[in-house]
């Protein structure tokens, strides 16, 4: 099984890179295959590469459902 999860952008680099923050850890990703991103959008990331831009709102239920897992 694959999984994906909302990060949000905190910071864009040079070469199709960006820091994204996933539940308080930044990591660096690629952004290689979405167009548009900017800081504060919402990406949904796969072993480090953003896959596509999510909607505000729909990240935010998708993070409160994976707390609800977790807890």
């Amino acid at each position: 099984m694959c999984l994906a999860i909302p990060a949000q952008v905190v910071e864009l680099r040079e070469a199709d890179q960006a820091v994204v923050d996933l539940a308080g850890v930044r990591k660096e990703i690629s952004l290689a295959l979405v167009e548009d991103v900017a800081v504060g959008d919402y990406v949904i990331v796969h072993v480090g590469y953003a896959l596509n831009k999510l909607d505000p709102d729909e990240a935010a239920r998708t993070l409160q459902l994976f707390a609800e897992i977790s807890s």
